[in-house]
């Protein structure tokens, strides 16, 4: 394993998810003082992730065909570009502002190709056996990027006005493409094996037949889907079931992501040697559906925070050995696209899970919970069944 490389990949999806982490919760707010109606409110949230889904196989397969460094400093160009789009838009009135606002996050999701592509990074500088723990970082800098970048989005917009966290954004992401475009290498080596020619669609069907590689991404989507469905139901049950202030909703989910972090960057490596990815992929599963089980019924904070750290264990578990073993099972000349689907997919999960558990909440403030935790501990028994022995990281099964 290449440690430079690695920090470098590191620290480009860390300041990538800060300046992400500044202007996604301001966003709600910007766009309800700029008198959007509520199809624009769901279509600008919604927009980034509808365009990740669309563009990340697409990326994921370009930079199997080019390499990983050119594609990872166009993203970090384009996230540049975007984030001063949605500054120049806050400075705006009217729906003027809210079509250059849903433009701005148009293109960060067309351009965002860096999680999917820095984890076939890390794949390519890594040993399979490391794999699942190299990719633990990707999930630390994820976690660590939403922890910071809320608290430097709420400071810049006190200090700098409106305006001011799209600039920061902007700045941070154009300071990651000099870095990247400094000292990052490339990671691809040549190889007489090239990329194949795919259609978008055709990325998708071409993995999804095959049993094992179609499971994870499968299993990936689900647990995603979980993940997006506590995040977007979280705020309102302890507001209006707990009776918590607003303020507290930040300190949970910053506690949450400081855990799932930790476990990340600490206790993957240690874990997959002891159990082995498919069998840790399950389990991640298990301990997820647990703590959603456990949350709908914590009407104390000890327990809130009990019901929050099993789940954040499970799902912070979850993404490293997923990817890990996705890219063992894949070919080198295939990574980037396999990999690519997969994050297409959490981003479909993205799409679905709002309006699915909302829909849920009105019914009962538990229901999104509970249904979630039987869908988590569902797949989690298929996991286990299906992923069978562990995976001899020494082979790639081409036919996975």
């Amino acid at each position: 394993m290449k440690k430079p490389s690695l920090l470098i990949v590191f620290l480009s999806v860390f300041i990538d998810l800060i300046g992400f982490g500044i202007v996604i919760p301001l966003l709600p707010l910007y766009i309800k003082d700029f008198g959007a109606a509520g199809w624009m409110i769901g279509a600008i949230s919604a927009s980034f992730s509808l365009m990740q889904f669309l563009f990340a196989p697409a990326w994921g397969r370009l930079s199997d065909r080019i390499g990983r460094r050119p594609v990872l400093l166009i993203s970090n160009a384009g996230a540049t570009v975007a984030y001063a789009m949605f500054a120049y838009a806050s400075t705006m009135t009217g729906p003027a502002a809210l079509w250059v606002l849903l433009a701005s996050r148009i293109f960060a999701g067309i351009a965002g190709a860096n999680l999917s592509v820095a984890s076939a990074y890390i794949a390519d500088i890594s040993p399979p056996e490391k794999r699942s723990q190299s990719m633990g970082l990707i999930g630390m800098a994820f976690g660590f990027g939403f922890i910071v970048g809320p608290i430097l989005g709420a400071l810049s917009n006190k200090y700098l006005g409106l305006s001011g966290p799209g600039w920061v954004a902007a700045s941070l992401c154009a300071a990651n493409f000099l870095f990247g475009y400094l000292v990052l290498k490339e990671s691809l080596k040549p190889s007489s094996e090239q990329a194949a020619k795919r259609a978008p669609l055709d990325q998708w069907s071409f993995f999804l037949r095959k049993p094992t590689v179609g499971f994870l991404i499968v299993s990936y989507f689900f647990a995603t889907f979980c993940f997006a469905a506590f995040e977007i139901t979280f705020g309102i049950f302890i507001v209006h079931q707990l009776g918590y202030k607003v303020e507290a909703i930040g300190y949970l989910l910053g506690y949450c992501g400081i855990l799932a972090a930790l476990i990340q960057g600490g206790a993957i490596g240690k874990l997959v040697k002891r159990v082995g990815e498919p069998k840790l992929i399950s389990m991640s599963l298990f301990v997820t559906g647990a703590g959603l089980a456990i949350l709908p019924y914590a009407t104390t904070l000890p327990m809130v925070l009990i019901g929050l750290a099993v789940f954040a264990v499970g799902s912070g578990i979850n993404r490293p050995p997923t990817f890990g073993l996705l890219s063992i099972l894949t070919p080198a000349s295939e990574q980037g696209a396999a990999l690519g689907v997969a994050q297409s997919a959490g981003s479909l999960a993205r799409i679905i899970a709002p309006p699915f558990a909302t829909v849920l909440l009105d019914r009962h403030p538990h229901t999104p919970y509970l249904v979630c935790s039987l869908i988590s501990i569902i797949v989690g028994i298929f996991a286990w069944k299906r992923l069978g022995r562990k995976v001899n990281p020494a082979s790639v099964a081409q036919s996975a």
